[in-house]
């Protein structure tokens, strides 16, 4: 049985450009509700989940937190 869909619309709180997402409703009132957001939207990848929680969008978190092959 399919689950319920809902759209969410978040705005990245860096380049404030709206990312929207359909998620299973049970899911995101599981989130909202305290369950880890890998567990209640598994579906969703670890981009999107990191817009969820701190409104960074995933350009954004690249350019905050670039990948550094240099090693110490």
């Amino acid at each position: 049985m399919m689950s319920e869909m809902v759209q969410r619309t978040v705005k990245c709180r860096i380049c404030h450009n709206d990312k929207s997402f359909d998620v299973p409703i049970e899911g995101y009132l599981k989130w909202r509700a305290g369950e880890l957001i890998q567990n209640a939207l598994p579906s969703l990848s670890m981009a999107e989940r990191e817009l969820f929680i701190s409104r960074t969008c995933g350009e954004c978190w690249d350019s905050m937190f670039p990948d550094d092959d240099e090693e110490f």
